[in-house]
């Protein structure tokens, strides 16, 4: 079985929101300044809807046949519709378990919002049984199905009281946590044109959600302990062996975080 873990880093689509409230005066900075105070003042959070993430980073842990691999997509200059449609692309290649941390409540809703603001064809990810007679009783879009293993919701029963933030539970597993910047610092790195470290940040935190989900995968009985340790060890050598590059120091710094905490 290929496994896909996803994660996505969003900031808020500025041109969007200037249209939206009519701030065609306004630049980036101003907009965003205007935005955050608008939100915070109305309805006591700098959390934006949805549909006005923009999506810049789409990063992936693939395990597949022998191997597992950490990357983002696309490149430093890919637009968002790049990312998206590069995501779906592989899902229709593959047709992986997807597997996340809160990616119903937040990673898949905006991809779906911003796909069909880039009018991107998904055909395989929206299957329900139409084309793929198996997809009708399990399918990446249901709930209950488990072609997309959200295991923040499935831990939680589906409770949003009961829901735990990715970078506490890693650690309380003894894995790294977060590392190099929070999800509400961004948009501060994307303005500073820090897109690779937001790139970083990403591929770690899917890392954090790969091993999250190893675990889980012990608990219901599909790995035994020893497949665990073959699983953790696995992931180990290849961050080893990206992090002789120079530009993997991420890699670096996650596997030595890791390592210092058993």
């Amino acid at each position: 079985m290929d496994v896909l873990v996803f994660d996505i880093e969003t900031i808020p689509d500025l041109a969007l929101i200037r249209k939206l409230h009519d701030w065609n005066n306004m630049n980036d900075e101003q907009t965003h300044a205007a935005i955050m105070a608008k939100y915070q003042a109305e309805k006591g959070t700098t959390f934006l809807p949805l549909h006005l993430h923009q999506i810049v980073a789409i990063s992936l842990v693939m395990r597949r046949d022998h191997n597992v691999k950490v990357w983002s997509l696309g490149t430093m200059e890919s637009d968002e519709a790049d990312l998206i449609q590069r995501f779906y692309t592989g899902i229709e290649r593959y047709t992986p378990t997807l597997v996340s941390w809160n990616g119903t409540g937040f990673d898949l809703p905006v991809l779906h919002y911003r796909a069909l603001k880039h009018g991107i064809v998904a055909s395989q990810y929206w299957d329900s049984g139409d084309r793929r007679q198996d997809f009708k009783y399990n399918n990446y879009v249901n709930r209950y199905h488990q072609r997309h293993l959200d295991v923040m919701d499935i831990l939680s029963l589906y409770q949003a009281r009961a829901s735990v933030k990715l970078d506490q539970m890693a650690v309380m597993l003894g894995y790294p946590g977060k590392m190099g910047m929070a999800g509400d610092k961004v948009y501060e790195a994307y303005a500073d044109n820090r897109l690779k470290d937001i790139r970083d940040y990403c591929e770690t935190d899917v890392l954090n959600t790969y091993l999250v989900f190893l675990r889980f995968q012990m608990m219901r009985g599909l790995l035994t302990p020893e497949d665990l340790a073959a699983e953790e060890q696995l992931l180990q050598e290849m961050l080893a062996h990206e992090s002789e590059q120079p530009e993997n120091d991420h890699l670096a710094e996650f596997l030595d975080t890791w390592l210092a905490s058993n």
